[in-house]
This record gives C-alpha cells, structure tokens and sequence, in this order.
C-alpha cells in the first residue's frame, strides 16, 4: 500500500506544524507518512508538548526540522501550510502535490509576554483549532466519518 505523504510547514517548526503533525497520525496511524518543518527551525516549545500531553499525544520523539531536510530530497502529496508567513515564502517545492494554506495564529508569540497563563489558553486554542481543521479535512477525503 502506498501511503500518502504529508508535509505541515510553519515558520519555526515549534508549535503549530508540530501539533499538526501529531493530530495527523493520531488519526491516521500508519496510513499516511506524515513529517513537519519550518522555514527558520527553532525548539519545540515546552507549551506545545504540555498541550499535547493534555489530549494524550506524546511528543517525545518529535523536534523541529529544517524545510531543507525535505527540499529535493522527498515528494510530498499534500504541503500544508499552517501560518500565513510560510503560505508566503514558501519556496517552489519540487515533488509536492497538493498545496493547501491553512493560517493559524502564533501562540508562541504570546509565551513570549510571559503571562504563562494566557500563552497556555493560546496554545489549547490553536490545538483545537488544528485539531478541527484536521478532522475537517479528513472528512472531505472521506477518511474520517465521525
């Protein structure tokens, strides 16, 4: 079976494309191969695991990547972008199918005012704004019935 490649792809790789990532499989298992990027990688934010975390999702094994680790190097039927910024400037991606935009805000610019408690509200509301638009998603292809 050949699985369908997913790329989700912000500009740090450290909140939003990585929550997507981990929705993705949540939901899809083993049927797509699914990866996340940033154009500038930064670190994984510590917000994004603990929110993760809440819902179930553990992401230990998961860090932020560089958009050059796939460019040229692996074809990609969907490229997702999740924030305006890399929608555009988001390099010609050769080999990528399917091109979908999807803007969600920067909950990690908000961590950054150190109010932990209103970065943390963020953080759940953009997860569970990824996590709709992915079931979303999932149920135009005919994938997720519920």
């Amino acid at each position: 079976m050949v699985k369908a490649r997913v790329l989700f792809l912000c500009t740090g790789n450290t909140a939003r494309s990585q929550m997507a990532e981990a929705l993705l499989k949540r939901y899809t298992g083993d049927r797509f191969e699914i990866r996340s990027a940033g154009l500038e990688p930064g670190v994984l934010h510590p917000l994004t695991r603990r929110v993760m975390a809440e819902i179930g999702i553990d992401t230990a094994s998961q860090y932020a990547k560089g958009l050059d680790q796939f460019l040229g190097k692996v074809e990609f039927d969907y490229l997702i972008t999740v924030c305006d910024k890399a929608a555009r400037n988001c390099p010609f991606f050769p080999g990528a199918g399917i091109r979908l935009a999807w803007s969600f805000e920067d909950p990690a610019a908000l961590a950054a005012s150190g109010d932990e408690a209103a970065a943390l509200a963020k953080f759940r509301q953009v997860r569970d704004q990824i996590d709709a638009r992915i079931q979303a998603w999932l149920r135009e292809q005919g994938i997720l019935t519920r």
